[in-house]
């Protein structure tokens, strides 16, 4: 579990949302699954606006940027996603809307 700082697309409000999350490497990964509801999470849009921001996870805090995931990556990253939260194929079986994979990569400033 992460904590994720996003900034609001139409507010500029910042939030901060718990998220569960997948490693990739140096990477960290994002199901924007809203539990297979018709829309995606508000996370997500924020993201898309707002795309350098920070999570936290544990004791250790991280500046990130965001991006979606690739077509070539995708097949990749619901494999890793399935393996930490089975639920996920459910999601995906419950909406008509391609589910977003968010790739958190490290922004070093």
């Amino acid at each position: 579990m992460l904590l994720l700082d996003h900034v609001g697309a139409k507010s500029g409000a910042l939030r901060t949302t718990p998220l569960l999350f997948i490693p990739d490497g140096e990477n960290l990964v994002l199901v924007a699954s809203k539990g297979g509801f018709p829309k995606h999470p508000a996370w997500f849009h924020n993201l898309r606006a707002n795309p350098l921001t920070y999570v936290q996870m544990g004791s250790e805090r991280r500046r990130v940027r965001a991006r979606e995931a690739t077509a070539e990556e995708r097949p990749r990253l619901w494999e890793k996603a399935d393996r930490v939260w089975p639920g996920y194929a459910d999601y995906r079986a419950r909406t008509d809307r391609e589910i977003p994979l968010v790739v958190l990569e490290p922004d070093i400033a």
